[in-house]
């Protein structure tokens, strides 16, 4: 059940990766190189998955609901005491009550702040590009609407940041690239619109791994903030800077995009709260990707399940430029917020030993303790089984390798101002055939079924975040890039099967290693249902079993 040790990182780096770069390019090495990559990340073992795993080709990427109701237990719990760190939402809100903060002066205060942790060496800066006079005017209106009483909610004069993945009217979006061109949007995304039409105050957008591709927090083209709580080790990725931004208390809350894990992962390793909402929930117009993907979401990273709550009530709803999320049923006012107070007594928590067994001891135990936490309040242990979740990760490797190399027509243009891991990663993809494709799209749909029937069995089920705690890395690493198979699938080791389905699904802070490196456990809930997911992670807090700690390096 405690998991096992993992094989640590086979790394790539410096000249060796250069030359194999160019050899799987332009040399008959290439196949051998490429067969070698497809074998660590696990890809060849869908080759053999048994005939009867293989599922009709799906014609759309919905998510398969398990229940057609979820029990609704009354509200009656307090929301924990946000105290003095982390700087949460409510925080915010309670200063600006009271006339002890102003939002001008406190989006002053963020702004300088991230600009003295992109000081630091390394950095821990979560900014790319800063809308500074933008941010100070409207948190300005905010003053204004806050000290007349017409403050819109929660999230009046709120800071917040932005992935460089979605639009933000006046700055580019550039998706972690080098090559493509400053062009700033004309227009913010959907989400980003409807969050400054609550109040919310955009400082500006955070950086990304290149294209969003690695989940470890490695790009040549950006100064990457590194991991908050250890400067020696990697923050994780996509949604690097998001995750950061949290975690050292300069937003209480960032949006983030999650196609594999880009959410949940940096948040887990940054000790922060995150949640993929289930896809379509809130609508992907104005993401940086042309031809759109069947795995993205948008979603909130976190200093608690309050602010993820607010985030997710504020930017949820329909939108006609994106079809998933036109098959949402309709959030209530409050609904999510609401849910936090639930308590977990008779709640179902399904746990499939089997899956956890790919986690490193530390990881497994922290998860799992965390879950014993909530059984001791009253939630029940469900044994469940989801037979081709292990296969999850190699599943998503081809899906959403496939997706991004039809979308990247251009940036094949560029191949030389591409990192070398995005080159090799690119390199190999151009191997996969559409057979593979929608061989795999068959796979996936067996196992959206499996996982709709273990949460027809359960309300939620339970996976670590990630297989492994943060990976070191050196000056040299950071700088120049580098490809290290295993621990990319240490970190997305979990994390697919959430996408693949398009189920909610939600990281909390539950422990820390002998090394002081942040430890997440992963909850999952059926579609549309990220109430019961919330009032979950909200009973972590109020326990004490999940906790946002203040980063050593503050």
């Amino acid at each position: 059940m405690f998991g096992m040790t993992l094989p640590r990182s086979q790394r790539i780096r410096g000249t060796a990766l250069k030359a194999l770069v160019a050899a799987v390019r332009s040399s008959p090495l290439g196949g051998s190189v490429t067969r070698r990559l497809r074998a660590d990340l696990g890809v060849e073992t869908l080759r053999t998955a048994s005939p009867e795993l293989r599922g009709a080709i799906p014609t759309n990427a919905y998510p398969i609901a398990a229940r057609r109701t979820s029990a609704r237990m009354p509200s009656r719990l307090a929301l924990t005491d946000p105290g003095a760190w982390p700087r949460s939402v409510q925080s915010y809100a309670n200063a600006y009550r009271c006339g002890e903060w102003k939002p001008s002066a406190m989006t002053a205060d963020a702004l300088e702040e991230a600009r003295r942790l992109a000081t630091l060496r390394p950095s821990r800066g979560p900014l790319l590009s800063e809308d500074a006079d933008r941010a100070l005017a409207a948190a300005r209106e905010s003053d204004q609407r806050i000290s007349t009483g017409n403050a819109r909610g929660a999230l009046e004069g709120v800071p917040i940041v932005v992935k460089e993945e979605m639009d933000v009217a006046g700055l580019p979006t550039r998706m972690g690239t080098a090559w493509h061109p400053p062009r700033p949007a004309a227009s913010d995304c959907v989400a980003v619109a409807r969050l400054r039409a609550a109040g919310a105050v955009v400082l500006g957008n955070s950086p990304m791994t290149e294209y969003g591709l690695s989940p470890l927090g490695v790009n040549p083209h950006r100064n990457l903030p590194r991991n908050a709580h250890a400067p020696d080790r990697l923050a994780g990725g996509s949604s690097t800077g998001s995750a950061v931004a949290v975690a050292m208390g300069v937003v209480p809350v960032a949006l983030g995009c999650d196609a594999g894990g880009s959410i949940r992962i940096p948040a887990a390793l940054n000790g922060v709260f995150g949640l993929k909402p289930t896809f379509g929930r809130i609508p992907t117009t104005g993401h940086g990707l042309v031809g759109g993907s069947t795995l993205v979401h948008v979603g909130p990273i976190g200093a608690s399940s309050h602010d993820l709550a607010l985030f997710l009530q504020a930017a949820a709803g329909p939108d006609e430029n994106d079809p998933a999320s036109l098959q949402q049923p309709p959030l209530a006012a409050g609904e999510l917020v609401e849910a936090l107070g639930r308590g977990v007594e008779g709640l179902r928590i399904g746990i499939d030993d089997a899956d956890w067994a790919d986690a490193d001891s530390e990881v497994a135990r922290a998860a799992y303790d965390a879950v014993q936490a909530l059984v001791r309040d009253g939630a029940e242990l469900v044994p469940v089984r989801v037979e081709l979740a292990p296969r999850a990760a190699a599943i998503g490797y081809v899906t959403i390798g496939v997706e991004m190399l039809c979308a990247l027509d251009d940036a094949r243009a560029h191949w030389h101002e591409l990192g070398p891991d995005v080159r090799l990663l690119l390199a190999g993809l151009t191997r996969f055939g559409p057979a593979e494709y929608l061989q795999a799209q068959r796979l996936r749909q067996t196992l959206r079924r499996q996982l709709a029937e273990a949460l027809a069995q359960a309300d939620l089920l339970a996976l670590p975040t990630t297989a492994r705690v943060a990976l070191a890395v050196t000056d040299a690493e950071a700088r120049t890039g580098f490809v290290d198979s295993p621990g990319l699938n240490a970190m997305c080791r979990f994390s697919f099967l959430a996408n693949l389905t398009g189920v909610p699904a939600s990281t909390a802070p539950v422990g820390k290693s002998a090394e002081g490196l942040p430890i997440g456990l992963q909850l999952l809930g059926d579609a549309w249902d990220e109430a019961t997911v919330l009032q979950a992670t909200a009973h972590l807090e109020r326990l004490g079993a999940a906790r946002v700690e203040r980063p050593p390096t503050l």
